[in-house]
């Protein structure tokens, strides 16, 4: 894993005076970036919400295929931010239980999930990117203390009491707190000279959606294999599953250059696969997403948190890449508004406690979904016989099992 760092901060005197000023400043406006600017809004806090110049493109008739398994914790939080009553309710779909199944020719070696032995209606909630981004455009167009800024950043800066950020158009954005929610390839965080682990896992998260024989009942199934990766189907509104196949970067260039019917009969021989016949769902769509470890050395500095992937990515095969960064956003507003009256926003003892409140969480998670990741990236006979088995073990131990649903559902 290489280590990499990134320019240190620009002077303050280099800034041009009278800044637009706010006590949240946002970089970023992605799904992350938008959820933290509606949780300080609601707060009573001022916030400006910088946005790129180009706009993102208009979401694509039919059915998105980027799509989110949101848990409990997720959940929560657009409850409390009047988002998820705002989702199109008919494009959402429970997940009822979860089925991994492992590599074993010989056996059906799996672990089963389901919500009535969790005691809760539902795992998760498979939400499309369009429809989740919709919703809170739409309290965003409410939000009375929410400033949209156009904007490319170029310099950031930051004293004893502000952060402060010069766009390409010479505007200054100055705030008590910086909230970086820019992604993974994070400006924010280079500006700020947090250094950071980076791994590619030479895969590639291959995305589409299908039709499928049989109903699926809320189930959703994911195959661990060597050879092939990670295959998942997880289940939308009627006869249809959304693909993400986590796949070796040759079968990913493999996949991207057949058919999409070719693909469904890839999808239709996988063993133990209960859906039937598979079938595009028109209008045909397919895309890859190159997959990879980032560990941040710190997730702030003076004036700065970071949230979402511009913190941490990990390897989608536990689905909770999104579900982190709903966490990170829940726990920095609740560090911020419960912070002493004479501490601001972006003092630095709420950021230490922001910072010490995640570090658990997002260790646990980088190491379980890495582990996973190298684990079935192993295809030596010894080392997947034991996996398989250990799949059958865990599936056993109803102690273990409710720690490990615990987790995934964001209650621990």
């Amino acid at each position: 894993m290489g280590r990499m760092n990134s320019p240190s901060h620009s002077i303050v005197s280099s800034l041009p005076p009278h800044p637009l000023h706010s006590e949240i400043c946002i970089v970023g406006n992605g799904i992350i970036g938008k959820v933290a600017a509606l949780g300080f809004a609601q707060a009573g806090l001022s916030v400006n919400l910088l946005c790129s110049s180009h706009s993102p493109p208009a979401p694509a008739s039919g059915w998105d295929v980027r799509v989110y398994a949101l848990n409990h914790a997720a959940h929560s939080v657009l409850s409390s931010l009047k988002v998820w009553s705002a989702l199109d309710a008919s494009r959402v779909t429970p997940i009822e239980s979860m089925i991994v199944h492992g590599d074993d020719t010989q056996r059906d070696s799996k672990l089963a999930f389901d919500a009535f032995g969790a005691h809760v209606g539902a795992l998760a909630w498979i939400v499309e990117d369009s429809n989740l981004n919709q919703a809170l455009d739409a309290a965003l167009r409410f939000a009375s203390n929410v400033h949209m800024v156009n904007g490319c950043a170029v310099k950031l800066s930051t004293d004893e009491t502000s952060a402060l950020v010069q766009l390409e158009s010479g505007d200054t954005l100055s705030a008590s707190l910086l909230v970086g929610a820019d992604g993974g390839q994070s400006w924010v965080r280079g500006q700020c000279d947090i250094g950071i682990d980076y791994r590619s896992y030479k895969q590639r998260a291959v995305v589409a959606n299908f039709e499928c024989e049989q109903p699926h009942h809320g189930v959703a199934q994911q195959w661990l294999t060597a050879s092939e990766g990670i295959v998942a189907l997880l289940p939308l509104p009627g006869q249809r599953v959304s693909l993400v196949w986590s796949a070796p970067d040759a079968l990913a260039d493999t996949l991207m250059q057949e058919s999409l019917t070719q693909l469904a009969d890839r999808l239709t021989q996988l063993p133990h696969q209960r859906l039937g016949q598979l079938r595009p769902v028109v209008p045909e769509c397919v895309k890859a997403f190159p997959l990879s470890l980032i560990r941040t050395h710190a997730m702030s500095a003076p004036r700065v948190a970071l949230v979402g992937d511009a913190a941490h990515v990990v390897h989608p095969l536990a689905g909770h890449g999104m579900n982190l960064g709903f966490a990170d956003v829940a726990q920095l507003l609740k560090i911020v508004i419960a912070r002493e009256p004479y501490r601001t926003c972006g003092d630095a003892r709420v950021l230490a406690r922001y910072a010490r409140a995640r570090k658990e969480e997002v260790l646990l998670m980088q190491l379980v979904t890495d582990g996973l990741a190298r684990l079935f990236d192993t295809n030596v006979e010894p080392v997947r016989m034991l996996r398989n088995r250990g799949l059958n073990l865990i599936d056993a131990l109803p102690v273990l099992k409710k720690l490990l649903i615990t987790h995934a559902l964001g209650k621990s």
